[in-house]
């Protein structure tokens, strides 16, 4: 089957074929040489669909952002915070406030540039700095929301750290429910870094295994151990993991650290563990058997929550959103200030702060202000 979807209605603005065949490879290998034969066909590139639907105007960068997290999401809010980018949700407000700092630059420019004029208001620069310092408003509530939606496409990082040979690599493997780290009784097994990805109810987690932290001669445990430090350094949260004997968490870092003591099942406590014991720490557990650690990774789920708590009404999903909205509200700023100097610095900070606005959404365009103010002032009728 052969669907026809003539431009500039299509996905890409322009005319597009799709052909629906059955999915063997012998079959595909067939209308892809088919296809070649053609004079002036050829293999898309990668993303062209998408580039060619950015340059047609079908979308504009930060739904291109969000297709791309869509396409590499891995958990279900990874995929929803990407949908909504998709849908336009930064891209929608980053066009209305581009359009109004466009409409508070032309009071400006028609005051500078038509005072001469008898159908320009003379009183301009006071609704303009109105509109300015309302957009400023909104701009700096935007960017004062942590940046969880951009730590959403990352996950939250876990570190499992402590003294060696107490299962860490055990409830590693029992949290990604396969064996992705060699468990041994001899201290010292794991010398790297390992990590896997888990999604827990939704929320994309990095678990790290890191080698015991313990003082040795051996130089590769030693890079092994500096390496697991600074992970644990970095991490939103550690679970220090240790023995029956109680190992006291160290207190340097600024994530937080759970205290797990694990190896129930050895001082014959575990048959014993309520749930009270085991689902707030210290976490009380057997890596080996899984006691506890049903409640162990509810905690988690519960830790994510409150650490993603907010992203789903956060804008900002990406590090270069967040660096031009920051570079648009210190020219917005500016403008304020430099009034007092004139109103033409107070205009050319406005056009800087739409020029920015522009490159977040992909278009730059100078001509727009023109027909903002030849439109609102009927100048040159």
């Amino acid at each position: 089957m052969v669907l026809w979807f003539p431009g500039p209605a299509s996905a890409t603005g322009e005319d597009v074929a799709e052909f629906h065949v059955h999915g063997g490879r012998a079959v595909l290998a067939a209308v892809f040489a088919a296809l070649s034969a053609i004079e002036h066909v050829r293999p898309a590139e990668p993303g062209e669909f998408s580039r060619r639907a950015f340059e047609n105007g079908k979308i504009d960068l930060t739904e291109a952002e969000g297709l791309d997290d869509l396409i590499h999401a891995d958990t279900d809010r990874q995929r929803r915070q990407a949908l909504r980018q998709l849908k336009g949700l930064l891209g929608d407000k980053a066009r209305d406030w581009r359009g109004r700092i466009i409409e508070a630059q032309a009071l400006f420019e028609a005051g500078i540039d038509f005072a001469d004029e008898g159908d320009v208001p003379m009183e301009l620069i006071a609704p303009a700095l109105a509109k300015v310092e309302t957009l400023l408003g909104e701009i700096e509530e935007a960017l004062a929301v942590e940046s969880r939606g951009e730590r959403m496409r990352d996950g939250l990082v876990v570190a499992i750290t402590g003294p060696p040979n107490v299962g860490k690599s055990t409830l590693m493997n029992q949290l990604a429910r396969r064996e992705v780290a060699i468990v041994s009784p001899h201290a010292g097994t794991t010398r790297d870094v390992i990590e896997v990805q888990l999604d827990l109810d939704g929320y994309p987690v990095t678990v790290i295994d890191t080698a015991g932290i313990r003082e040795t001669d051996d130089p590769v445990e030693q890079e092994g151990v500096r390496r697991a430090r600074a992970r644990a350094s970095a991490a939103d949260l550690v679970l220090w993991l240790t023995d029956a004997d109680g190992v006291v968490p160290p207190t340097e870092g600024s994530a937080p650290i759970w205290l797990v003591r694990n190896k129930a099942d050895l001082d014959g406590s575990a048959s014993g563990l309520t749930r009270s014991e085991v689902a707030v720490p210290p976490f009380r557990i057997s890596a080996a058997r899984g006691d506890g650690v049903a409640e162990l990774v509810t905690a988690l789920v519960g830790f994510a929550e409150r650490f993603f708590a907010g992203q789903e009404s956060g804008l900002i999903t990406r590090e270069r959103q967040r660096a031009l909205l920051l570079e648009t509200a210190d020219a917005l700023r500016r403008s304020t200030i430099v009034i007092a100097e004139g109103e033409e610095l107070a205009a050319e900070e406005l056009r800087r702060a739409a020029y920015v606005l522009g490159r977040l959404l992909g278009r730059v365009d100078v001509e727009d202000i023109l027909d903002v103010i030849f439109r609102e002032f009927c100048i040159g009728k």
